[in-house]
């Protein structure tokens, strides 16, 4: 009896040794193990540190020892720096540069917009530069004032009050050009506009968010965004559309007032929005065809609205209707 209780020591002894080794060993990899992790890290930091610094334009430093680390708040890195462009270039607008589609000849369909989309050039006639101010240039007004008024100096463009003064679009005055809210087919005002066709889909009090259940709009053809700035006073969201045509300068009014929009067209290009983004398309004196290509441009404006969602919008002269779809 007393033989086979030694043995029983014995073999919990051995269990306690060979587990204590494992410990060990275990602990020596650990330690081991982590500080060559650490050192590939460092290195892989330092490589990538090398790249950047030689992408940038900073100096190698190849005399340092590997092993050597430098503080970070004392190695500076020199960034390029870029050339201002020429003043002819302060408006460009990127794939939007008429002369580029003329030089490269592009052949476009002009019955299909195609030449107000965009049209990027190959790399090697990109402009790497920075497009300067326009002279003068003062900070813009903040909104809500912005809705209203805007600095001339920041938008030197003065042909659209001349050529849309009977339409009461905007008014220079001294050295800002005012909005009145007017537009083409709202002489009277963007808000009285925007009532009536709240008033027309029966909403209450004509207020167009129809009690918070419409909130995004699409503006076609939006001109300096007027209908898009009072759309605001009611919480609702207009993006508004328009392309780089005779009125080349409309959007950078829209833009400068604190209004969403872009430079875009309904050409052969879908919008880029996702499906079902807006809870009403508005197009006011609108002159797209709309029956064009078997519909296409009614199915990409079906594509964008949500289910129940509204169309409005004025036709020319011709009939003197506000159309709801």
């Amino acid at each position: 009896m007393m033989r086979g209780r030694s043995d029983g020591g014995q073999k919990k002894r051995l269990i306690a040794s060979v587990c204590a080794v494992a410990l060990f060993l275990c602990f020596l990899y650990m330690y081991y193990g982590s500080s060559s992790q650490g050192a590939s890290a460092l290195e892989y930091g330092r490589s990538l540190r090398k790249l950047g610094s030689s992408y940038l334009g900073g100096d190698d430093d190849d005399t340092k020892q590997d092993g050597s680390v430098s503080n970070e708040e004392d190695s500076l890195v020199v960034a390029k720096s870029f050339p201002v462009c020429d003043d002819r270039h302060s408006e460009i607008i990127p794939c939007l540069d008429r002369n580029f589609i003329y030089q490269m000849r592009l052949k476009l369909d002009l019955s299909l917009m195609e030449h107000y989309e965009r049209h990027c050039p190959p790399p090697e006639r990109k402009f790497n530069c920075l497009i300067p101010p326009p002279s003068g240039y003062k900070v813009p007004i903040k909104w809500p004032k912005s809705r209203d008024e805007v600095w001339q100096a920041n938008i030197p463009h003065t042909h659209l009050a001349k050529e849309k003064s009977d339409q009461n679009w905007m008014v220079v005055k001294g050295d800002k050009i005012n909005f009145p809210g007017g537009g083409t087919h709202f002489h009277y005002g963007a808000d009285k506009y925007i009532a009536s066709i709240a008033n027309m889909l029966n909403f209450s009090n004509d207020v167009l968010n129809d009690q918070g259940r419409l909130r995004t709009v699409l503006d076609v053809g939006c001109g300096v965004a007027s209908f898009g700035a009072y759309l605001l006073s009611s919480d609702i969201i207009a993006m508004s559309l328009a392309p780089n045509d005779v009125h080349q300068n409309q959007i950078q009014f829209a833009l400068e007032r604190g209004i969403p929009a872009y430079l875009g067209v309904l050409g052969t290009k879908r919008l880029p929005y996702p499906s079902r983004s807006f809870e009403l398309a508005h197009c006011s004196r609108c002159r797209i065809d709309w029956l064009q290509r078997d519909g296409i441009l009614l199915l990409e404006l079906d594509r964008v609205l949500r289910p129940g969602g509204y169309f409005a919008y004025s036709s020319p002269k011709l009939t003197r209707k506000t159309k709801i779809v």
